[in-house]
């Protein structure tokens, strides 16, 4: 067994998917390993990595209006019986900012997968994504960490 840390670089286009499949297997790959595991971990506060289906396109967009929905900019009503409403305090970085937070938080920002013979073992409809919750172009950074056997 042998195992690499190392970091991928992303460049994201705003709020949405990026498809890192492709990324991932390539990484593991050059590095010659056969079988083992990949751990991801997302090095920011405001983006975060998952699974999901790569056939229809609008499975992406609807994750997205949903989570938009229940994290909405600038301020939330409570659930509780008055429907108070509550403005964000923090909001430095824009009305985008904490809500990139609370979506962080409801989703991953680590991934541990299995691989074999050089590829990411994933289901026929599945891919992994970098999800990011900002709206402007961002560097996103993926902490790397494989443990297996090499080629």
């Amino acid at each position: 067994m042998e195992q690499i840390f190392s970091k991928l670089k992303f460049i994201t286009h705003g709020e949405g998917f990026i498809d890192i499949t492709y990324d991932l297997n390539l990484f593991v790959e050059k590095n010659n390993f056969h079988s083992g595991i990949i751990n991801l971990t997302s090095l920011h506060t405001s983006c975060s990595l998952t699974i999901n289906e790569n056939a229809d396109p609008n499975v992406l967009r609807d994750l997205k209006k949903y989570l938009q929905s229940i994290v909405p900019y600038d301020s939330y009503l409570t659930l509780s019986k008055n429907r108070e409403e509550i403005s964000y305090k923090h909001y430095q970085e824009g009305a985008d900012d904490m809500p990139a937070h609370i979506k962080t938080s409801l989703t991953n920002t680590c991934l541990s997968l299995s691989f074999q013979e050089g590829k990411i073992m994933l289901g026929t409809w599945q891919a992994v994504y970098l999800w990011e919750h900002r709206f402007d172009q961002k560097e996103r950074i993926i902490n790397v960490h494989i443990i297996g056997e090499k080629k």
